[in-house]
């Protein structure tokens, strides 16, 4: 009886099967034409398959180039955001002080924006401040909302961990540096990393932020979407597209796995 009520209707199966489809197929899709034979248009089925689109890709420097200034983007800003992102969460969950939830609004703000306002801000205070767009208005634009994913993950830990531990490790002697690196560190560890890859695949594949804030410079979703508006070879961009797809749905699941275990309290009942 348990096992006939725990069964879901077929209807409710249909619809999740359908909305799976609906998300993924295009996905799908990218992966079919990187390997398609015609060079200009698309057409369905592809009228052959061939691998020599990796070889062209492998060999185009502009798609190296743009490929390593988002690696670099990407890596500095989740530098930033890790230590930005941790100091703030520990501010917010560990102590109290008048305007903490106010404090927590403003720096979850950049994320719940659209990326349109966020990168007009940008553009704008960079433009009054005659800062010139170069490689690092592109990180400070990415950071502003890596620090939000790396905050997120930080803070909900920070709240599972028993004020006893750190009581504990004060009493015993050890000083806060101490104290964060034996107890705080790697009770948060999982989470700082989870928020890390998290923000690394958010700057990997921004657009819109990079967009108000690069100048001249091309990332590579930039690349990505010049490419499509002027193509060269439409396959060589579904390949990158495939590339950019593996790149960011590693550190996503990666960071599933690393926080889907993070809801018990550490030090609890000791």
């Amino acid at each position: 009886m348990r096992s006939e009520r725990n069964r879901s209707p077929m209807g409710l199966k249909i619809a999740a099967a359908a909305g799976l489809a609906f998300l993924h197929l295009p996905i799908l899709l990218i992966f079919l034409y990187a390997f398609t034979t015609e060079e200009k248009s698309y057409q369905f089925p592809p009228p052959g398959l061939t691998m020599q689109w990796f070889a062209v890709a492998w060999n185009r420097p502009d798609v190296w180039a743009a490929l390593t200034l988002s690696v670099k983007v990407a890596s500095i800003a989740t530098a930033v955001a890790l230590v930005l992102g941790t100091l703030c969460a520990a501010a917010v969950s560990q102590t109290r002080f008048f305007g903490r939830e106010t404090v927590s609004l403003l720096v979850i703000l950049p994320i719940a924006l659209p990326g349109i306002i966020t990168g007009i801000a940008l553009r704008s205070a960079f433009s009054m401040a005659d800062i010139p767009f170069s490689f690092w208005t592109i990180v400070l634009g990415h950071a502003t909302f890596c620090i939000v994913v790396v905050y997120n993950n930080a803070v909900a830990r920070f709240r599972r961990i028993s004020g006893s531990l750190i009581e504990a490790s004060m009493d015993l002697g050890a000083d806060g540096f101490q104290t964060f690196r034996y107890i705080i560190l790697p009770n948060i560890g999982t989470a700082l990393l989870a928020g890390g890859m998290l923000a690394f695949a958010l700057s990997f594949d921004e657009v819109i932020v990079t967009t108000f804030t690069a100048g001249q410079q091309s990332t590579l979703p930039i690349w990505m979407l010049e490419e499509l508006i002027r193509p060269r070879q439409r396959p060589v961009t579904n390949v990158v597209a495939m590339v950019v797809v593996l790149v960011t749905f590693l550190p996503i699941l990666g960071a599933y796995y690393l926080t889907r275990d993070g809801d018990q309290i550490a030090g609890a009942g000791k």
